[in-house]
């Protein structure tokens, strides 16, 4: 996705179709006393992290990997896609203002099209899919339990390819963090990217930021 070759394949890659917001998740993780910690795998990271910045009640997201070894959790070793890593974003929230399952609307609505398997817009190889990594059993009961009710409601034309995975997070380089707020104009945040935060404005006024 930072290669000269993936620049020129963002620029002329036919765009995806426009995110549409999704129905809101019938069951929730109820709220709790203190910040909460999601970490969701949606493609780049840029993106993904420049989208869940936007949102009221976050507050940290930190770009990074999980699925694979502490040892392997380098971009170049990532890139390789003999890991098993996926680059994530560590979310950090307070469920008093946006709740878990509103984030995880969001991730399917406008952050990443989750019926793409193993890649997203001109991204491909695994470390892109799409993969939800709960922290808790609550959690890991509301995403397997929203994408049922997604599926079965057929809201994607195409089956959903999103999975839950375990692993731990390892934060990205530095030189990845806060990418588009750094990068504004780079070629690939404005084909791929500003587009999300739109959607994200868009569909979520009120949660905007």
């Amino acid at each position: 996705m930072k290669t000269v070759l993936a620049i020129a394949l963002a620029l002329t890659a036919a765009p995806l179709a426009a995110a549409s917001l999704v129905p809101a998740p019938k069951a929730d993780v109820p709220a709790a006393a203190g910040l909460q910690t999601a970490i969701l795998a949606g493609g780049c990271f840029w993106g993904t992290e420049a989208v869940f910045e936007h949102v009221k009640g976050v507050r940290n997201v930190v770009s990074g990997y999980a699925g694979g070894s502490a040892a392997d959790a380098t971009y170049a070793k990532v890139s390789t896609e003999r890991t098993g890593h996926a680059e994530v974003i560590r979310i950090v929230y307070d469920p008093r203002q946006v709740s878990y399952g509103t984030l995880l609307r969001i991730y399917f609505s406008a952050a990443h099209d989750p019926t793409q398997v193993n890649r997203q817009g001109p991204d491909t190889g695994p470390s892109y899919r799409s993969a939800i990594f709960p922290q808790n059993a609550a959690q890991r009961r509301t995403a397997q339990a929203y994408i049922a009710q997604l599926g079965a409601a057929k809201t994607f034309a195409r089956p959903i390819a999103t999975k839950i995975e375990t692993g731990g997070f390892y934060p990205a380089e530095a030189h990845h963090q806060d990418f588009m707020r750094r990068n504004p104009g780079h070629p690939y945040i404005v084909a791929h990217d500003v587009p999300k935060v739109a959607a994200l404005k868009r569909m979520f006024p009120a949660l905007y930021r």
